[in-house]
């Protein structure tokens, strides 16, 4: 799971069960259903198709991060350095290197629901965009998602 030194709220390794098992509605985005291998998690994941393929049996890992910046949150570390490249976007990869670069997809969006279930078990949704996510388990696994906070979805193969 997540560090004290980091601003991953969640971390685990899904494995992909089914990808549109209704039909594909759009024609870059795709759904996914996935469980998870360490929190036996349930993921349904809205997610485009063309920038990033998946297979059905695939491996992904998957973080929930309140922001890409590496070292936690209110870190007064580097305070100055990271004041003068605030608005820095790189193409060009100059500047602060965060989470990002260590994942091949990152989509940024909001925690808008939580749903109570029954016993131990939860289901957080987020949004990216239109793009929807929702994720279940044991409340446990899920403790430092908040609802309303702005959340980044980061995967790599």
């Amino acid at each position: 799971m997540a560090s004290l030194t980091s601003n991953i709220v969640f971390d685990d390794i899904f494995v992909i069960k089914k990808i549109n098992p209704d039909g594909k509605k759009f024609d870059r985005v795709s759904r996914l259903h996935a469980v998870s291998k360490n929190y036996s998690m349930d993921l349904t994941l809205d997610y485009n198709s063309e920038i990033f393929p998946l297979n059905n049996g695939q491996d992904v890992a998957l973080a929930l991060a309140s922001s890409l910046a590496r070292g936690p949150a209110g870190s007064q570390e580097g305070a100055e350095e990271e004041d003068r490249d605030r608005d820095v976007w790189r193409p060009d990869a100059k500047g602060r290197r965060g989470l990002e670069d260590d994942y091949g997809y990152v989509m940024y969006g909001r925690v808008y629901r939580f749903d109570p279930g029954t016993g131990e078990v939860v289901t957080a949704y987020a949004s990216f965009g239109g793009m929807l996510m929702s994720l279940t388990g044991s409340f446990r696994h899920m403790t430092n998602i908040v609802l309303g906070d702005p959340v980044f979805l980061l995967m790599r193969k």
